[in-house]
């Protein structure tokens, strides 16, 4: 594939607005928020169109505008006081006092047909409810984390929360959509 200098911004909403709604709709898990991270995205590219060098494909070139624009996100949502660890109980149904599963609270085996695609189909449309469950920045997490596969200190960094606080905030996003899963899973 030949990579060329010069943009084409009028086939930039036909050819690449849906495949960038997907990226970031699965990261924001909200339509209209994800849309406007595409506009933005656009609105962006246009006004710094001389930056690009043509290093890179025209739309790898959005993904990583996109990109940026949902890391900012992140860090404008990170100031918020969810961020910081709350009064909230830190003790959770799962565990006992010295951190092992409590016998009740074991995890369930997942059945050997999840490996087929419809179920894996399904299993993905549970992950997306669970995932609306989520505060705002627990999403952000999850995201950067389970997504974007961002290294953790990098998450911290680019969220300026601390180690202890990023970790209890996994450790609680781990915990909830454990539960809805299971719980929608076992609903059907």
């Amino acid at each position: 594939m030949e990579i060329s200098n010069k943009l084409n911004p009028q086939n930039w909403v036909a050819k690449y607005s849906d495949e960038l709604f997907g990226f970031a709709y699965i990261r924001v898990s909200d339509e209209e928020t994800a849309r406007d991270l595409i506009q933005d995205t656009f609105l962006s590219a246009l006004r710094n169109q001389e930056s690009f060098k043509g290093e890179i494909s025209e739309k790898n070139w959005l993904y990583l505008i996109l990109k940026n624009k949902i890391i900012d996100r992140y860090r404008k949502n990170a100031k918020s006081p969810l961020t910081r660890i709350d009064n909230e109980e830190t003790t959770d149904e799962f565990f006992d006092e010295s951190g092992h599963w409590k016998k009740e609270a074991l995890p369930s085996t997942f059945s050997q047909a999840v490996n087929n695609q419809q179920h894996s189909f399904e299993f993905y449309e549970i992950l997306e409810r669970c995932k609306k469950k989520l505060n705002e920045i627990q999403l952000n997490l999850f995201s950067m984390k389970f997504l974007d596969e961002i290294d953790s200190d990098e998450i911290c960094k680019e969220l300026e929360i601390s180690s202890s606080n990023y970790w209890v905030l996994i450790h609680r996003i781990k915990l909830k959509i454990r539960k809805c899963i299971e719980k929608l899973l076992y609903e059907k």
